[in-house]
């Protein structure tokens, strides 16, 4: 594994020029310490290389010439192919039966070694987070897999330490616990739609890092996601919510007001990145745009960063039932109506 540098001016870790990218994935696009589940856009290459601490031009030039592409599946030269190709249905649903399958594995490793697994879901409104997780905990147990969606702080968790109504919930031994939203509010929604002073937020950013590490330290396994979704593609999916009666309730009065805030919630992102993207809790981009994909590419890249070890299958047969004469009773006053 490539050595990882820490700037000491903003904490962004920098692979070195005599890594070479295959050594560190075979899955995913490694640019300047951030990872990309996933193909991802130019933009974001942009974005971070205004971030590039201690690094020339050349240097890039060499690693990128160094580096085998044939072993990446997910290059920088991908993400300049538009995915204008939707997944078949039947596709997607092949690939996410074979996914759950390795998710089940990693339900049963959690148990059986007693581990303890943070996910952490962020991404602007309408990213496809919740779908995410869908995928993500539709064939496990609730038991092992536990979703936390908080509302809005009462009264009283306003009075606490930021972080302390979300502690509760991380994970005991044996569960993965994953958080539809998070501490990161923060810095994204009550940021930009003046629901903290400046101060809490530079308290934030300051404790935060150190929160993760304590958190990763004591055994927590933490993985961020971030979904990026494109300004057309969340203005789709929000209209879609105004005329579509099952998508009412996931568009609130906060939702109205922040979407016209895209280039606010842009600098909060980059913000946020470059103060909470850290060795022990590095951030992971996935490209959301079509969802099936992003779905497929998060499950994968997850199972990925998880070192769980898959179990052979065990022979597993039914007893036979034993009978002892006893006669059904008649419950049909009590079934319900048959509509369909």
């Amino acid at each position: 594994m490539a050595a990882v540098v820490i700037s000491s001016v903003c904490r962004l870790p920098f692979i070195k020029a005599s890594a070479s990218p295959v050594e560190i994935s075979c899955a995913h696009t490694i640019y300047d310490g951030f990872v990309y589940a996933g193909t991802q856009t130019r933009s974001w290459l942009c974005f971070l290389q205004e971030k590039t601490v201690g690094k020339s031009k050349k240097e890039k030039s060499e690693r990128e010439k160094s580096a085998d592409s044939s072993s990446i599946p997910f290059s920088e030269s991908a993400a300049d192919t538009p995915q204008s190709d939707k997944l078949t249905r039947k596709d997607y649903e092949r690939e996410l039966a074979r996914l759950h399958v390795e998710l089940v594995q990693l339900q049963e490793w959690v148990r059986r070694e007693e581990k303890k697994i943070c996910i952490v879901f962020e991404g602007r409104d309408g990213a496809g987070k919740g779908g995410v997780i869908k995928a993500l905990t539709e064939r496990v147990s609730p038991r092992t897999f536990r979703v936390i969606a908080l509302p809005a702080p009462t009264e009283r968790e306003k009075s606490q330490m930021y972080v302390q109504r979300y502690l509760p919930h991380l994970p005991a031994a044996t569960e993965i616990v994953i958080f539809d939203r998070s501490w990161y509010n923060r810095a994204g929604v009550e940021r930009v739609m003046g629901l903290c002073t400046e101060r809490e937020l530079e308290t934030f950013f300051n404790a935060v890092p150190m929160v993760e590490k304590v958190a990763v330290e004591s055994g927590v396994l933490l993985l961020k996601y971030w979904l990026e979704v494109s300004p057309e593609e969340q203005t789709r999916r929000l209209e879609a919510r105004i005329t579509d009666g099952r998508k009412l309730w996931k568009l609130s009065d906060m939702d109205l007001k922040s979407y016209a805030r895209w280039d606010e919630y842009s600098r909060a992102r980059d913000e946020m990145f470059e103060k909470t993207h850290t060795p022990w809790a590095p951030w992971r981009v996935a490209k959301s745009d079509d969802k099936k994909r992003a779905r497929l590419n998060v499950i994968t890249d997850l199972l990925e960063q998880i070192p769980y070890e898959r179990q052979p299958p065990r022979k597993i047969e039914l007893p036979k039932r034993k009978s002892d004469g006893y006669v059904e009773k008649d419950y049909s006053a009590m079934l319900i109506r048959e509509t369909f």
